[in-house]
């Protein structure tokens, strides 16, 4: 377990405590199918509210461990100061929603990154690396 908490502070943000809450927490994490099966475990995720074909999306669900989602909104704050592309995350839903609705979309952003890189066992760099090498253009044959 030790090598897991290793793993996930080598995320911009991520101290000693959060990571053992999220390694503690999570557990094995190939018993989730998906990053959205642990946001839900967690209780990141919103709750839905459908009343004659109409869908909307309210608060989070509250239904994990309150410490973890709160170790984690601590994290958010120091992730934000270091990681750029949280950062404008953030920025761009604080422009549009208020601050909390920001601070819990990112908080859920980081969540799902330290799950990938539990599921993986793959450092920050290399979840970094792999983030970037999906947005790069791929060059067809027939143009070299």
């Amino acid at each position: 377990m030790e090598e897991k908490v290793q793993l996930l502070m080598t995320h911009k943000g991520v101290g000693l405590l959060n990571a053992f809450a999220v390694v503690h927490t999570l557990g094995d994490v190939s018993r989730f199918c998906s990053s959205k099966q642990a946001v839900a475990f967690t209780g990141l995720d919103s709750l839905e509210h459908s009343s004659a074909g109409k869908v909307s999306f309210g608060s989070i669900s509250k239904a994990g461990s309150s410490v973890l989602r709160y170790l984690l909104g601590q994290a958010i704050h120091s992730a934000v100061r270091y990681d750029c592309e949280l950062k404008a995350f953030y920025k761009r839903l604080a422009s549009r929603r208020s601050k909390s609705v920001a601070k819990v979309a990112a908080t859920r952003k980081l969540l799902v990154r330290l799950f990938i890189m539990l599921r993986d066992g793959i450092e920050y760099q290399e979840f970094k690396r792999r983030g970037s090498a999906v947005g790069m253009p791929v060059l067809s044959q027939g143009l070299q």
